[in-house]
This record gives structure tokens, sequence and C-alpha cells, in this order.
């Protein structure tokens, strides 16, 4: 009787530690994306910073791929903001999504610490 239960502890320890180590994955990949998301609002914010301080009828491009196109200063400052609100939308997401990660691995873990106690209650 108590290999089965050896059995069911070993296949549970199993795919803990494969949900572990995929969590882990993916909460780093999170962290990467948080990171690269903070530079480009923060390049956002420099580039508004500095096109304010520029005259009204300053000639401002844009580029696009291998070319440049002549924008208004109010074009321009609509994108970096759209650039800054998104970004902030990005990173909220993936702090949650990085929150409900380890939430879902705290409880797998606390499933086997059941499993372990009730075995031993046995």
């Amino acid at each position: 009787m108590a290999a089965p239960i050896d059995l069911e502890l070993k296949k549970a320890f199993a795919e803990l530690q494969a949900k572990m180590i995929d969590t882990q994955q993916k909460a780093k990949l999170a962290d990467l994306q948080i990171d690269q998301l903070t530079r480009m609002k923060k390049h956002a914010n420099l580039t508004h910073a500095e096109i304010k301080t520029l005259p009204e009828h300053t000639r401002m491009y844009e580029g696009v791929g291998r070319m440049f196109i002549l924008q208004s200063k109010e074009d321009i400052n609509k994108q970096l903001t759209e650039k800054q609100k998104t970004a902030d939308e990005k990173i909220k997401e993936l702090e949650q999504k990085k929150t409900y990660l380890e939430r879902s691995v705290k409880d797998a873990e606390d499933n086997i610490r059941e499993m372990l106690m009730s075995r031993r209650a046995q």
C-alpha cells in the first residue's frame, strides 16, 4: 500500500519540478520584457522632454524603416505619449502575469505539503 502513495508523491514532485522550471523561465522572460519596456518608456520620455524645448515650427522627421517622414511637432508628441501609455499598460499586464505564476507555484507546493502531511497522518 505504501508503493502507490510513493509513486503518487514521486509523480507530484516531478510535476512540481517541471512547473517550477517553466514558471521560472516565464518569470525571467517577463522581467526581461519589463526591463525592455521600461527602457523604451524612459527613451520616449527623454525624447518628449527634448522636443518640448524646440520652437513650435521646427521641422521634425519620424524614422520609418530606412526613410524619414516629415511630421508635425504635435504628431510626434502624440506618438511619444502613446508609446509611454502602451508601455505602462504592458508593464502592468506583465507584473500581473508574473504574480499569477508565482502564486500558482506556491499553490502547487502547498498541495504537495498537504499530500505529505496526509501521508504522515496515515
